[in-house]
C-alpha cells in the first residue's frame, strides 16, 4: 500500500486561507472578491479520485483504508480534514470544552425566551386546533359532582356496528327447526319431567317413539318461546301460554339457567357419585338440582337410592323427608333411625311429622330411651307436658344431665320456695363454676322468699366461690346480668351485682369517666335502676363532683323518681358541693315546683350563706318572690344585690320597676345605670323606650343619639332610633339606617329594616332596589331570602325562589317557615307539618316556628297533637323569633310563661289560608 505524504507536504483543503483562524488576514477590496457571482471552486483531489473510481465501476467501499491512521473522531474514516498522523491533544480538548461552555451559556440566555415563545405558539395552536380532551375539560370537572345513583342510571353502551346489527337480525328471525335437530336435543337434554302421553295401540314401534319424541320436543320448544315472549315485556303479554297449551299435559318446571348448563351440572353430579358413592353431599346436590329443574320424580328416585347407598349420612335422610309427604316421611325416618339411632335431628324431625300430642310424646320417650343425655330432646319433651308432669321429667332430666344449668333453673321455677332452695344447692354442688345458679338463688330470695336483703349476702359469696374455682369475673358480662335482673324485677339483686363489679379492672384515674359511660349506656338500653346504682356508687366515691350529682338528679327527674327522692338527692348534693350554684338553684326550683315556697326560700337563704356574691342566686330569689306576688320582697333583695355592682342585677331592677309600672323609679335607676355602665346598649334602649312610653319624643331621640355615640356597633339600638325617626320623617329614618350600614357593614338586620321602611312607605321600586343591594352584601342571609319570598306575588316565581333560597341557605328556619306557609296556602297540611318540624329541628329556639306549628294543630290537629306540641315547646323554651319576641318582650306580657306566650303568638299570626 502506498503511504500518504506527511501533513506539511500535503495540499491544503479547498478555499483554505492561511492565518484566517488566528485573524492574520488583511483587508479585502472589491477587486479581490471579484464579480457578484459564484466563483468556481477547485474540486478536491480526493473527490475527483472517488468520482473516477465510480466511473470505472470500481467499488469504493472495498478500496477504503480502514486503518487507525485513517480514522478521525469528527469525520470518521477517510473524511478527516487534518493529516492522518495528527494527534488530538489536551489543547484541542480544552478548546472544545470552552466552545461547549459558550454554547451552553448562550443556550441558557435564550432558554426562557425560547420556552415562552414555544408556550405562546402551543397556546395559539391549541386555540386554532383544540384537542378533544381540552374540549371536554369542563365536562370532566363536573363529573366530580355526579353521585352514585346518577352513575347507575347511565345506560350501557351498545354495539351499533353493522356487523352486530346483521347478526342480531339473523338471530331474531324465526326459522322452522328440522325434526332431526329436535330429536337430537331430546336425547341430550331430556327437558320433560313427567310425560304420561302413551301411544295408541299399534303405534308402539321405534318409528312411533321417534315421532312422539319429536312432538314432545316441539311442545317444549313452543313453551320456551311463549315464556320468552312473556319475559320480554316484564310479565305482561297478550298471549296466554297456559290457555294456548290447554290440550297438552301440564308440566311443572323451575328451570335455572340454560338446558346445556343443567345437563352439564347433571353430568358433574353423576361423575361425583360414581367416583365416590359414599359422598353424601354429591347425592344431595344431585337431588336438589333435579328438584330445581322441576323433576321431582327423578329427585325422589335419586334420594331413595342415596338412602340405600349412604344409610349412615344424616342429611340424606332429612333431604328424603323433605321430598315426601308426612306418611312417606314417617316410613323413611323409621328406616333412618334404625341406621342412626343417635341422630337427634332425625328424632326431632320425626316429632315434627306427628300431628297428635300423644304421638309426639311417644316418639320423644323412645328417643330419650336411646339418647338420655340429649338436652334438646329433654326440652322438647318437657315443653309438651303440664307443670306437674314437667316437674317429674325435669327431676329425671337433672339426673341424666347434671351439668345442664337450664334444667336445674327450670326445675327450681316449678318447685316451692323451700324445695327450690334444695334444688339450687344441688345444682351449685353439681356445677360450682356457673354464676347463673347463684343469680337464680338471689332472685329466688328476693322475688319469692320475701327476703330483699338476702342478695347483699349471696352475691359477694358467689364472687368468692367463683374466684376460688378459678373463674375470671368479666365486668361487662356481670353488668349485663344486672340489667337482666332489673328486667325480671329483682332490683336488689341488680344493685348487689353492680356494687360488686363496678370497680373491677378500672384504673383509678379512669373511674369517673368509665362509670359515667356505663350509666349512659345502661340508660340507652332502658336499664334505669342499673344506671341509678352506678351513679349512686360514683357520688359516694366522688362526693365533691357536681357533674355526677347533676346527672343523678336529672336521672331521677326524667325517669320517674318521686319528689322525696329528687329532693333527697339535691339535699345531699348541696351538702357535699356547697359552692355549686346550679345545685342550689335546682334544689330551690324543685321546692317551688312542689308548692313549698317557704322551703325554696330556706334553700336560697342557705345558698346565700355559701355564695354571698352569686348573681344567679340573687336573681333566682328575686324571681321566686316575683312569681309569688311579693314585689316588696323582690325589690328589697335587688337593693341588697345592687351593692355588688353587677350589671345584670341592675337590669333586673329596672325590669321589675317597669313591670310594676313605676316610671319614676325606673327613670332614676336608668340614670344611675347609664352613669355606671355607659357602654351597655340595653340601658340606652330601655331609657329610650321609657321616654317613648312617656310621649317625650325629643328626650327619646336625644337618648338614642347619646347611646349611638357610646355604642355605635349595637344594631338593635340603630333600629330603635330609626323607628323613632320614622314616626316623623321617613327620609331621616332612611338616612340613619344608611349611616348604620356604613358603621356596621354586611348586617342582615339593618338591610331588613331598610327594606321594611320602604314597604311601609309603599315605595315598591325602592324595595326592589334595596333588596338587590342587600343580596350583594348578604347573599346567604336567611331572613333576607324569606323577605324576598314574601314580597313575591306570583306563586310559580315564589316556588322557584324558595328552592333557590334553600340551595343558598340550607336548613335555615326562616326560609323553611316561609315554605311551610306556601304549602299551607295550598292546603297540603301533612307537608306543612313536616316542614315546620324540620324548622324546629334546625333551630328549637326559633319561637315563630313553634307558634305556626301550634296554630296548624289548632286548625287541623287533635287534642293529643296540640298537647304534644305544647309540651315540646315548654321543654325547648324558645326565646327568639320576630313575632315571639314582640309578644314576650311586651311589658303587659312580662308575667306570662311559655305556654301562654305560645298560645298568644299563635292567635295573632296571620292565617296562611286567607293571606
Amino acid at each position: 500500500m502506498m503511504e500518504r505524504p506527511a501533513w506539511l507536504d500535503q495540499d491544503g483543503p479547498a478555499n483554505y486561507v492561511a492565518g484566517i483562524g488566528r485573524g492574520a488576514t488583511g483587508f479585502t477590496t472589491r477587486s479581490d472578491i471579484g464579480p457578484a457571482r459564484a466563483a468556481a471552486v477547485a474540486p478536491d483531489p480526493s473527490q475527483l479520485a472517488m468520482l473516477a473510481r465510480k466511473a470505472n465501476g470500481e467499488d469504493d467501499q472495498d478500496n477504503q483504508d480502514y486503518s487507525e491512521a485513517q480514522y478521525d473522531q469528527f469525520e470518521g474514516y477517510g473524511g478527516s480534514f487534518m493529516a492522518p498522523n495528527s494527534i488530538y491533544d489536551s489543547e484541542d480538548k480544552e478548546a472544545d470544552d470552552i466552545w461547549e461552555s459558550i454554547d451552553r451559556k448562550m443556550d441558557e440566555k435564550r432558554k426562557l425566551r425560547r420556552e415562552e415563545k414555544m408556550k405562546e405558539e402551543m397556546k395559539k395552536i391549541l386555540q386554532e386546533r383544540p384537542t378533544i380532551s381540552s374540549q371536554f375539560a369542563d365536562l370532566k370537572s363536573e363529573l366530580s359532582k355526579v353521585d352514585y345513583s346518577e352513575w347507575d342510571s347511565i345506560p350501557e353502551i351498545g354495539d351499533t356496528t353493522q356487523r352486530y346489527k346483521k347478526k342480531a337480525k339473523i338471530e331474531g328471525r324465526l326459522m322452522p327447526a328440522p325434526d332431526s335437530l329436535l330429536d337430537r336435543a331430546r336425547q341430550v337434554n331430556q327437558m320433560t319431567t313427567s310425560m304420561e302421553t302413551k301411544p295408541e295401540k299399534g303405534m308402539d314401534t321405534p318409528m312411533a317413539n321417534d315421532l312422539l319424541g319429536v312432538g314432545q320436543g316441539k311442545k317444549q320448544l313452543l313453551e320456551l318461546k311463549m315464556q320468552k315472549v312473556t319475559d320480554n315485556v316484564s310479565g305482561q303479554t297478550n298471549v296466554d301460554p297456559k290457555g294456548y297449551l290447554t290440550s297438552m299435559s301440564s308440566t311443572t318446571k323451575s328451570v335455572t339457567g340454560t338446558a346445556e348448563e343443567a345437563s352439564m351440572a347433571r353430568l358433574l353430579f353423576a361423575s361425583a357419585r360414581q367416583t365416590n358413592p359414599q359422598n353424601g353431599p354429591a347425592w344431595i346436590g344431585s337431588v336438589r338440582h333435579e328438584r330445581e329443574q322441576g323433576k321431582i320424580g327423578q329427585a325422589k328416585k335419586l334420594i331413595l337410592e342415596a338412602c340405600e347407598v349412604c344409610p349412615n349420612h344424616q342429611d340424606i335422610w332429612l333431604e328424603a323427608v323433605s321430598l315426601h309427604d308426612a306418611e312417606h316421611g314417617k316410613v323413611i325416618l323409621a328406616k333412618g333411625i334404625k341406621h342412626l339411632p343417635k341422630s337427634i335431628p332425625l328424632w326431632l324431625e320425626a316429632v315434627a311429622l306427628e300431628s297428635d300430642k300423644n304421638a309426639k310424646r311417644k316418639v320423644l320417650r323412645k328417643a330419650l330411651e336411646v339418647n338420655p343425655t340429649s338436652e334438646k330432646l329433654w326440652k322438647a319433651a318437657i315443653s309438651l307436658e303440664e307443670p306437674e308432669d314437667a316437674k317429674i321429667l325435669l327431676s329425671r332430666a337433672v339426673e341424666c344431665l347434671p351439668k345442664s344449668v337450664d334444667m336445674w333453673i327450670a326445675l327450681q321455677n316449678l318447685e316451692t320456695v323451700e324445695q327450690a332452695r334444695v334444688v339450687l344447692n344441688k345444682a351449685r354442688i353439681a356445677i360450682p363454676t356457673d354464676f347463673s345458679i347463684w343469680i337464680a338463688a338471689s332472685e329466688l330470695e328476693e322475688l319469692r322468699g320475701n327476703n330483699p336483703s338476702r342478695p347483699e349476702l349471696l352475691i359477694p359469696k358467689a364472687m368468692k366461690s367463683l374466684v376460688s374455682q378459678g373463674i375470671i369475673i368479666d365486668r361487662e358480662q356481670w353488668i349485663n346480668e344486672a340489667e337482666n335482673c332489673e328486667k325480671k324485677g329483682a332490683k336488689m339483686t341488680c344493685k348487689a351485682i353492680i356494687r360488686q363489679v363496678i370497680d373491677l379492672n378500672i384504673e383509678e384515674e379512669d373511674r369517673k369517666r368509665v362509670w359515667v359511660e356505663d350509666a349512659e349506656a345502661c340508660l340507652s338500653r332502658s336499664s334505669v335502676e342499673t344506671a341509678r346504682t352506678i351513679l349512686e356508687h360514683a357520688v359516694t366515691v366522688f362526693p365533691g363532683k357536681k357533674s355526677l350529682w347533676r346527672k343523678l338528679a336529672d336521672l331521677e327527674k326524667k325517669h320517674g323518681g318521686s319528689k322525696e327522692t329528687i329532693e333527697a338527692v339535691l339535699k345531699k348534693a348541696t351538702t357535699y358541693c356547697p359552692k355549686a350554684e346550679i345545685l342550689w338553684l335546682m334544689y330551690a326550683k324543685e321546692k317551688w315546683l312542689n308548692n313549698d315556697v317557704k322551703g325554696a326560700r330556706d334553700v336560697l337563704e342557705n345558698a346565700f350563706n355559701y355564695n354571698p356574691d352569686s348573681e344567679q342566686i340573687w336573681l333566682a330569689a328575686v324571681k321566686l318572690e316575683k312569681e309569688n306576688n311579693e314585689p316588696g320582697r323582690a325589690r328589697l333583695i335587688l337593693s341588697k344585690a345592687r351593692e355588688n355592682n353587677r350589671e345584670k342585677v341592675w337590669r333586673r331592677s329596672v325590669q321589675l320597676e317597669r313591670e310594676l309600672g313605676n316610671k319614676e323609679e325606673e327613670r332614676q335607676l336608668l340614670e344611675e345605670c347609664l352613669k355606671k355602665y355607659p357602654q351597655s346598649p340595653k340601658f340606652w334602649m330601655m331609657k329610650g323606650e321609657l321616654e317613648e312610653r312617656s310621649d317625650q319624643m325629643e328626650a327619646a331621640r336625644e337618648t338614642y343619639q347619646r347611646g349611638l355615640k357610646n355604642c355605635p356597633q349595637c344594631v338593635p339600638l340603630w333600629i330603635c332610633a330609626s323607628r323613632l325617626e320614622e314616626k316623623t320623617s321617613v327620609s331621616r329614618a332612611r338616612s340613619l339606617l344608611e349611616k348604620a350600614r356604613v358603621k356596621n357593614p354586611k348586617n342582615e338586620d339593618l338591610w331588613l329594616e331598610s327594606i321594611r321602611i320602604e314597604r311601609r312607605d309603599e315605595n315598591s321600586k325602592a324595595v326592589q332596589t334595596t333588596l338587590a343591594k342587600a343580596f350583594q352584601e348578604c347573599p346567604v342571609s336567611g331572613i333576607l331570602w324569606a323577605e324576598a319570598i314574601e314580597l313575591e306575588s306570583n306563586p310559580a316565581q315564589k316556588r322557584h325562589k324558595i328552592m333557590d333560597a334553600l340551595k343558598k341557605c340550607d336548613n335555615n328556619p326562616h326560609i323553611i317557615v316561609v315554605g311551610a306557609k306556601r304549602l299551607w296556602s295550598e292546603r297540603k297540611f301533612p307537608s306543612v307539618r313536616v316542614w315546620l318540624d324540620r324548622a324546629i329541628n334546625a333551630d328549637s329556639d326559633f319561637g315563630d316556628a313553634w307558634a305556626y306549628l301550634f296554630k296548624l294543630e289548632l286548625q287541623q290537629g287533635t287534642e293529643e297533637s296540640q298537647k304534644s306540641v305544647l309540651e315540646r315547646c315548654i321543654t325547648a323554651a324558645p326565646r327568639h323569633g320576630e313575632n315571639w319576641r314582640r309578644i314576650s318582650k311586651d311589658v303587659a306580657n312580662s308575667h306570662l310563661k311559655t305556654p301562654e306566650i305560645l298560645k298568644l303568638v299563635a292567635s295573632q299570626l296571620p292565617n296562611p289560608l286567607v293571606s
